[in-house]
C-alpha cells in the first residue's frame, strides 16, 4: 500500500474516533502496511495535528471517570500504549473523580447498605471490578472489617 492510500485509511479511522499513536500503528500495521512506512504516516499525522494521544487520555478520561475506577483507568491507558509521562499528568483528574465516582455508581446499581455479608461481598466484587479499591470500597459503603 502507497503511503497515501496508507494515511487515507488512517484518517478514515481517526474520522471515526481518537486512537493513541500505538493503538493505530497496530492496526495499521495489522492491516495494511509495512512498520517503516506506518511510522511515517503517524508521526506525518502527529506533525499536523490529527493524531495526539494527549487528545486521546482526555477523550479515555471524560468516557470513563463517571463510570470506572482509577486502577480501570490507568491499565486501559497503559494498555494502549499511552506513556507514563500522560499518565502522571492526567493522575490529578482522576484521583480527584475516585471517590464521586464510586458513590455515584454504588448509588445507581446497589442505592442501600449492604444487609449481610453476601450482599456485602456481591457489592465489594461490583466495585472492584470496576476498578475501586477495597479500602475506597468499605469507606463508602460504611463497613470496616470485623
Amino acid at each position: 500500500m502507497s503511503l497515501p492510500e496508507l494515511k487515507h485509511k488512517a484518517l478514515r479511522l481517526l474520522a471515526r474516533r481518537e486512537y493513541s499513536r500505538v493503538e493505530l500503528g497496530a492496526r495499521l500495521v495489522r492491516d495494511e502496511g509495512q512498520p517503516d512506512e506506518v511510522d511515517a504516516v503517524l508521526s506525518e499525522l502527529e506533525a499536523e495535528g490529527w493524531l495526539s494521544d494527549s487528545r486521546y487520555v482526555e477523550q479515555i478520561l471524560n468516557a470513563r471517570l463517571g463510570r470506572y475506577g482509577r486502577e480501570h483507568v490507568l491499565h486501559e491507558l497503559r494498555s494502549k500504549g499511552i506513556g507514563e509521562d500522560l499518565v502522571r499528568s492526567a493522575m490529578p483528574r482522576i484521583m480527584d473523580a475516585q471517590i464521586d465516582a464510586l458513590k455515584s455508581i454504588w448509588q445507581r446499581k446497589f442505592g442501600k447498605m449492604p444487609e449481610n455479608r453476601k450482599e456485602l461481598a456481591q457489592q465489594v466484587r461490583f466495585l472492584q471490578g470496576r476498578g475501586f479499591s477495597l479500602d475506597e470500597i468499605l469507606g463508602v459503603i460504611g463497613h470496616t472489617e470485623d
